[in-house]
């Protein structure tokens, strides 16, 4: 199938059965924590999946290649990078299994309704509104800034869009943890499932991979760590795995 890409528009080769997705570099490219999480969040035969912020659909369309879940829809609020995520899901022929939508995290559950998803995943911003160095390109600020929506927006959403005992994976920054178990708890997203990130064995982690459960009891697992590179410009075999490479 044929595509036609917009000015500055690309399309990458995603290496899963033989899917492609189509970047504008000047707005936005996902990066390897959305593929990590899409390597640790785990949708079940049968199950519906939400993906909040989902940029240009890349965690609806790897999740849809890595698992049995029935259905995927992303939600977007920025309609360019919405527009190319439908793109990608029509080029790749995936129309009767992703959906793409577009709206405000903050109203997810008043879009979609509650108790409406077994599973919702999320690669949020990272960033407070006064942390860092905002980036002056609009697409890629909200992306990484909260600028339009909060952790708290997030994780409030994601458990009231999930059925009870529906699971909520997302990747975040280790700096922010006390701040995200603290949230999830008071959400009914009780943390079951932890992984930490390291880009080398000896450094100190830079992502952080959980999973909640909405309804769960306490207790939580800590996975081993997972090591990005075994030398410069080297990924270990586990993360090659991850990609599908």
């Amino acid at each position: 199938m044929s595509v036609t890409l917009l000015e500055q528009e690309r399309l990458d080769d995603l290496h899963r059965n033989g899917y492609s997705i189509i970047q504008n570099p000047a707005k936005f490219c996902f990066g390897m924590d959305a593929v990590l999480l899409s390597g640790f969040a785990n949708v079940k035969a049968g199950e519906t999946a939400i993906d909040l912020g989902t940029g240009t659909g890349i965690i609806p369309i790897l999740l849809e290649a890595k698992t049995q879940g029935a259905h995927f829809t992303g939600l977007e609020i920025q309609p360019e990078s919405a527009d190319m995520a439908k793109r990608s899901v029509a080029y790749n022929h995936l129309e009767n299994k992703i959906d793409i939508e577009i709206g405000n995290i903050k109203d997810a559950s008043a879009q979609f309704g509650a108790s409406s998803f077994h599973v919702v995943t999320t690669n949020p911003p990272y960033m407070t509104g006064q942390h860092g160095l905002t980036n002056p390109n609009e697409a890629k600020a909200i992306a990484r800034h909260e600028i339009l929506c909060t952790l708290e927006d997030v994780i409030r959403e994601s458990a009231r869009l999930l059925k009870p005992r529906g699971r909520f994976y997302m990747v975040h920054r280790p700096f922010r943890l006390s701040e995200i178990m603290c949230l999830m708890h008071q959400y009914g997203l009780e943390p079951k499932r932890m992984r930490l990130v390291h880009p080398f064995i000896d450094k100190e982690p830079n992502m952080v991979l959980i999973e909640g459960l909405r309804g769960g009891k306490p207790r939580i697992t800590v996975e081993k760590p997972l090591i990005v590179y075994k030398e410069p410009g080297v990924y270990t075999d586990e993360i090659y795995e991850i990609y599908g490479e």
